[in-house]
């Protein structure tokens, strides 16, 4: 499995997922590059990303009893985790939320396993960590404990002070966070790709400007 973040990267590019030009983030910042999990919109493009996710995960190795994806991207994504993990030999519950509670049915915000034991998050990015905050609040309102956040792609960029939104959420909630690439891979690819030596100048630019330190 040495290989997946590379994979991961080049399949993100080839997907447009993962794409270059001029970006406005969040933040107000003109990123040269984005990332758009939602165009995981298909079925291979769902079965392959739910490998490198499953990967990611079992590389790690943390302890977990239950997935869960907060609405609406994280839900996918979980499936289709899941998914993997099961073909990998590792058969996981799973469960969403809601957006809002339905009052009639089985009622709740949540879909799917009771949310108990060691829980792990999955979603896209983190950019200002409000999901995380979200998803931490429900996991622990149920009296279950988050484990950790698995995620597709770490910016390693600044947030609102010296720390990545990634770091803040390690140092708020004392959780892992787990990434199938980071910014390090970004650069990797861009580096032994040829052809490409604009985009890499441009994300090395932004990278000195806004980027923190794993």
């Amino acid at each position: 499995m040495s290989d997946f973040r590379q994979e991961f990267i080049e399949f993100a590019v080839a997907r447009d997922v993962l794409c270059f030009g001029e970006f406005k983030t969040k933040a107000g910042r003109l990123s040269p590059y984005f990332f758009n999990a939602g165009l995981f919109n298909d079925g291979d493009a769902l079965r392959r990303v739910g490998q490198f996710y499953a990967k990611a995960l079992l590389a790690a190795a943390p302890g977990v009893d239950v997935l869960f994806g907060p609405a609406y991207k994280g839900i996918p994504l979980v499936v289709a985790t899941s998914v993997a993990l099961a073909e990998f030999g590792r058969n996981l519950p799973l469960c969403f939320n809601r957006k809002e509670a339905k009052d009639h049915g089985e009622g709740g915000v949540i879909v799917g396993a009771p949310l108990k034991g060691r829980v792990l998050i999955i979603d896209d990015v983190i950019s200002a960590g409000t999901s995380v905050r979200e998803s931490v609040d429900i996991i622990r309102g149920a009296g279950a404990q988050p484990a950790g956040v698995l995620i597709a792609l770490d910016r390693m960029e600044r947030g609102s002070g010296a720390l990545s939104a990634v770091q803040e959420v390690r140092d708020q909630f004392g959780i892992p966070v787990i990434s199938i690439a980071s910014l390090d891979d970004l650069l990797a690819y861009l580096r032994a790709r040829g052809g490409m030596a604009q985009q890499l100048h441009s994300v090395e630019r932004y990278r000195k400007e806004y980027g923190v330190m794993p």
